[in-house]
């Protein structure tokens, strides 16, 4: 992000039609695979788009960050739950790749209660010659069979097929808000409001309830679980953020149950800022560790704040990501704005990260220099390799002409799931039912 702050370039833009948008569309989660080969998305509308990017080619080298559809499958349909009365909504809540083991791929997806393992895998050739059926698939009387043939294996176009390998299911009561991979590639778990569940992934009908907040009288009940991840290196060891602005360590190896966490982050709060807003804007929409596993990143309302493992009592960094906002928690409020859940990101090498705002601005914030930008993904400044110019809010005074009023930004326009490549300075960002894709400016 060095020099490079101001002018990210466009790669691919918006890769769904925004003329023909419904609910459905709108994009729900966005991660890239280990490598960065790949991009998935998930909407509203039970989907899972791939993307695959594009192999480098002698005669147009500058096409090699572009991402094309690799496959589109459906990967949950609207459910019903008599006993309860109540709608399961097809909406993918999140998206986890599994590292590639052979040439297939695999990733998790959940919806609200249903957690899935899809393999998507490429075929290129078909079997022909067949002795107990025909060309059509239609089996033959074997009494009209007089000779045996080898059946042998013609190429065909490519074909990407992704195909459910295991249906996690029947283990939340609550809305499901995360899933993490363990390190160890054999677990992974899925975090709802109350209850975090430790599964194999080669066991499907029951999983192991490691951390449970409910209350015995659920009148008493005063925070719920908003995120959680397991540390990338430490497969014993995972953090779950609360709505009371706190998060939570867990070791696995102390007991069975991890209700008692073996470290607590919470900041003090300043009574000077205290107001009827402050435990609302003070809830974790998300919780992240960086690749080292040394730091722990967390989203509020309107911070971003990056926590050492080592020191509990305070953040070490805090980044704002829209303070100019604060004047307006009233009617963010009155809109439901102010429960939006944003996410954040970090860079490969964990100098950066990444988040959303409204009016389709996103921020950086580069932990180095501290020097920070916010950019815009609109589909009026992204023409296909334009460069990003930095937007600046206007918050009192005199607008400048490059400026735009704080009573002016679009709240429907959002920007709460983005995705950093892993080991490249590339973007995904999701507003609403576009997907962009920037990328450092390659001279």
């Amino acid at each position: 992000m060095e020099e490079d702050a101001e002018t990210r370039k466009i790669s691919s833009s918006f890769l769904r039609d925004h003329s023909y948008a419904t609910e459905a569309d709108i994009i729900s989660t966005v991660e890239f695979n280990h490598t960065g080969e790949l991009l998935a998305t998930g909407d509203k509308g039970g989907r899972v788009v791939i993307f695959q990017r594009e192999q480098e080619s002698k005669n147009q080298p500058h096409r090699r960050g572009e991402y094309n559809v690799y496959s589109t499958f459906q990967s949950h349909e609207p459910e019903f739950d008599y006993l309860k009365s109540l709608e399961i909504e097809e909406k993918i809540n999140k998206i986890r790749w599994l590292p590639q083991q052979n040439a297939a791929y695999f990733l998790l997806s959940t919806n609200d209660k249903t957690v899935k393992l899809w393999k998507v895998s490429e075929r290129d050739k078909r079997p022909e010659g067949y002795n107990l059926k025909d060309e059509d698939g239609r089996l033959r009387d074997p009494s009209m069979i007089t000779v045996l043939r080898v059946p042998v294996l013609r190429p065909m176009d490519l074909m990407v097929e992704a195909t459910p390998r295991r249906v996690f299911a029947n283990a939340h009561t609550y809305h499901i808000n995360s899933i993490s991979v363990n390190s160890d590639y054999e677990t992974y778990m899925s975090a709802d409001d109350l209850r975090i569940n430790l599964w194999n992934f080669e066991i499907t009908n029951q999983s192991f309830n490691i951390v449970d907040i409910k209350p015995a009288n659920m009148e008493e009940l005063t925070e719920v679980i908003t995120a959680a991840e397991f540390h990338p290196h430490h497969c014993n060891t995972f953090v779950y953020s609360s709505s009371k602005g706190t998060i939570r360590l867990c070791d696995m190896r102390t007991a069975a149950l991890c209700d008692r966490h073996a470290k607590f982050f919470e900041e003090p709060e300043d009574p000077s800022n205290r107001s009827f807003f402050s435990e609302i804007i003070s809830s974790i929409s998300d919780v992240k560790f960086s690749h080292s596993g040394r730091y722990i990143m967390t989203r509020d309302y309107l911070t971003v704040k990056v926590w050492d493992l080592n020191m509990e009592n305070r953040p070490i960094e805090t980044y704002q990501v829209h303070d100019y906002l604060r004047s307006k928690l009233c009617s963010l409020y009155e809109n439901d704005c102010i429960f939006d859940k944003f996410e954040c990101v970090w860079n490969g090498s964990d100098s950066v990260i990444m988040t959303g705002s409204y009016n389709n601005f996103f921020r950086m914030f580069d932990r180095n220099t501290k020097r920070d930008v916010t950019l815009e993904a609109s589909r009026e400044n992204s023409k296909p390799r334009a460069i990003l110019k930095p937007r600046k809010v206007c918050v009192g005074g005199k607008r400048r002409k490059d400026e735009i009023s704080v009573d002016s930004l679009d709240f429907s326009k959002k920007i709460l799931h983005t995705a950093w490549h892993p080991s490249e300075n590339i973007i995904a960002v999701a507003a609403t039912n576009n997907l962009y894709i920037f990328q450092d400016k390659v001279n």
